[in-house]
């Protein structure tokens, strides 16, 4: 059963912490008994689950990666009978093979009431009209953000991806009041509306965007165009989907739901646990989970876990937003970067939009790399490019390559934008 909190009750630390680790002492007995997965991976590791006592313990407890969910394809890592699997989802298997999961009724109920939560934090009541952008199917996106509005009782609108034209024509006909998109559609959504003079037109007032790191100035951008506050939401397809935590009004970090989950975060390349307030690599162990529960699940996004109580009030602690993965990690020069670094860069960069491309190429041996930005409106292209190079250098270390082009140069997309182009092995 989940822990029940109201924003109203003090933030305890000591209280979640006595929650979660009453939660792992069950938890890590049962994948034992239920999973031969996890069975196989504990005895490896030589842990008896029953020594299991709190979390001083968890460090002991052997990680799990999305290549060994792949390995369990297609239903290796279920640890119910099949019997109880209502639904499974899947990661999209770009990569590789995808990561199949399956869902018991009480993990689809979950789901929702997390989804719930995050759709509550930001003001989304049952009067709202919520316009579901994200892809239905194997995704979870999509079906996650129409659960979350319908448990809360909101009116939802499940359009799905793609087609702009009927996008417009629902929002306006249907006085939708709460878009939920990944931010690179909700910019191309906005830029269409302001293009055709419909800013007048629409009713919404809440924008939830998620499935790819954005930045501040995508932010403001949309937010001006549309005449909304957003929100940042997070989550992953192998955890539960969208929905394990989410930004709030104060806009200071994403606040997790730790009654489900527990979060750590870890030195991505030895492993040890960071204490809260350092940067690293995320690690989720899902704590009520049924159909493919997980121990210490590496995410490979890099974020902190935030010491102390969010201004709002709410009684879930809180994380940054993430500021981009291990894998994404471009290393050049010496340096390590990685994409969210030029986010914040642009942030402080004056004329600067939140569009950007890094480009990487080699020539006669020598890794050269560019940084394309869009110009806000009536910039000086020149200037610009300058202050971002000094920037750059100044806040990364690394002197690279600037440009800047004219507002909506860089492509749109209806999915995710792509912000790194890497042709040095081509």
């Amino acid at each position: 059963m989940a822990l029940q909190l109201s924003k109203h009750e003090p933030f305890s630390l000591d209280r979640i912490f006595y929650y979660q680790e009453q939660m792992l002492r069950k938890l890590v007995p049962h994948l034992y008994q239920n999973s031969p997965f996890y069975r196989k991976k504990l005895d490896e590791a030589g842990v008896d689950p029953e020594s299991v006592k709190s979390l001083d313990d968890l460090g002991s407890l052997p990680f799990t990666t999305k290549e060994e969910l792949r390995t369990g394809y297609p239903l290796g890592l279920m640890a119910v009978p099949e019997e109880r699997v209502v639904r499974i989802h899947s990661s999209s298997g770009t990569t590789g093979k995808p990561v199949i999961v399956p869902y018991t009724a009480n993990d689809v109920s979950t789901w929702a009431e997390m989804m719930a939560r995050c759709m509550t934090m930001t003001g989304v009541t049952a009067r709202d009209r919520v316009q579901v952008t994200p892809g239905y199917g194997l995704w979870t996106a999509g079906i996650g953000f129409q659960a979350g509005a319908e448990r809360l009782g909101a009116l939802a609108i499940p359009t799905g991806p793609g087609n702009t034209e009927k996008q417009i024509e629902m929002m306006l006909d249907l006085q939708t009041t709460v878009l939920t998109a990944t931010s690179s559609y909700a910019l191309l959504l906005a830029e269409e509306v302001n293009r055709r003079g419909l800013r007048d037109r629409i009713k919404l007032r809440i924008g939830i965007f998620g499935s790819e790191r954005w930045g501040e100035k995508t932010r403001t951008r949309i937010e001006e165009l549309l005449g909304i506050e957003t929100f940042d939401i997070y989550g992953l397809t192998e955890i539960y989907g969208p929905g394990i935590s989410i930004d709030c009004p104060e806009h200071c970090g994403l606040h997790y739901w730790h009654d489900h989950l527990l979060f750590e975060v870890i030195d991505p390349v030895s492993g040890r646990q960071l204490p809260p307030g350092d940067e690293g690599e995320l690690v989720v162990t899902t704590l009520t989970k049924e159909g493919m529960p997980l121990l210490r699940y590496r995410t490979r996004d890099i974020t902190r876990i935030i010491p102390g109580q969010c201004r709002c009030g709410s009684p879930y602690p809180m994380h940054e937003r993430v500021l981009g993965r291990t894998d994404d990690m471009i290393k050049i020069k010496g340096v390590n970067i990685y994409p969210g670094q030029i986010d914040h860069v642009l942030q402080i960069t004056e004329g600067a939009g939140g569009e950007y491309q890094i480009i990487l190429t080699r020539n006669m041996g020598k890794d050269n790399i560019l940084v394309k930005v869009e110009a806000a409106k009536d910039q000086p292209l020149a200037d610009l490019a300058h202050r971002l190079r000094k920037n750059i250098k100044t806040r990364i270390g690394i002197l690279v390559d600037t440009e800047a082009v004219p507002e909506g140069s860089l492509p749109r997309s209806e999915k995710k934008s792509k912000r790194v182009y890497d042709y040095r092995e081509c």
